[in-house]
């Protein structure tokens, strides 16, 4: 399949005027103050992190060789893990029981 090159062009200046115009829209936004940004978009923007985190850490605990797989020994471990931090709330612990765990199984196993 050959591609004209002024389509790849047009391509990256779409995409490179489309990240322009969203990253600069923030700093629009950011210029009116922070307490003029409404509570609602406010408290979604504190959810980006973690989102983006599960977005990471999904695929590796379900698709540990490349296909879907429900039974395996990084899913456990990273339920576990979550189990810990939810009731423990320290970051070390559940590192570290997580971590303990999928060795665990892995040696196991």
């Amino acid at each position: 399949m050959t591609v004209e090159p002024w389509a790849v062009w047009t391509v990256i200046a779409a995409a490179g005027a489309g990240t322009f115009m969203l990253r600069f829209s923030f700093l629009g936004v950011l210029r009116r103050g922070v307490d003029e940004i409404p509570e609602l978009v406010r408290r979604a923007l504190r959810l980006i992190p973690a989102a983006v985190l599960a977005a990471f850490a999904a695929p590796a605990l379900t698709h540990p060789e490349g296909s879907f797989d429900l039974w395996n020994d990084r899913l456990l471990a990273g339920l576990i893990a979550a189990v810990v931090a939810w009731r423990n709330k320290s970051v070390l612990a559940t590192i570290a029981v997580g971590m303990g765990v999928l060795w665990l199984l892995q040696a196991l196993g």
